[in-house]
């Protein structure tokens, strides 16, 4: 079944909800800001989509800058800040099986569905 991790508040995040539900194929929404991943979950999710923990932080976002931005922090460290700090995933996230994307542009969803 198709999942995507997915915050309301983002206009990038509804519009591929909206593209998935045009697919008419079954899925899961995962609110991930309310329903927080933990370490396993989200290190299997970069897994998944095949990037390194640091291309999944949102790098514009206020608490990033303010309080990670020039530091050197370990793949392990990452992992962990963006668990106590959901806010920091990168989204829209696409899963299917054992594959995943990062859905910006919305289109690589396309991809994997």
């Amino acid at each position: 079944m198709i999942q995507i991790l997915h915050n309301s508040r983002c206009s990038k995040s509804r519009q591929c909800l909206a593209l998935i539900e045009n697919t008419g194929n079954k899925f899961e929404v995962i609110k991930y800001l309310e329903n927080r991943l933990n370490v396993l979950e989200l290190t299997e999710l970069i897994s998944k989509v095949g990037i390194a923990p640091i291309d999944l932080v949102r790098k514009k976002e206020k608490m990033w800058i303010e309080n990670y931005k020039n530091k050197n922090l370990s793949s392990k460290e990452l992992i962990k800040i963006m668990v106590q700090n959901p806010i920091l995933i990168e989204r829209p996230i696409v899963i299917n099986g054992e594959k995943a994307v990062v859905a910006r542009p919305i289109e690589n969803a396309l991809k994997i569905i």
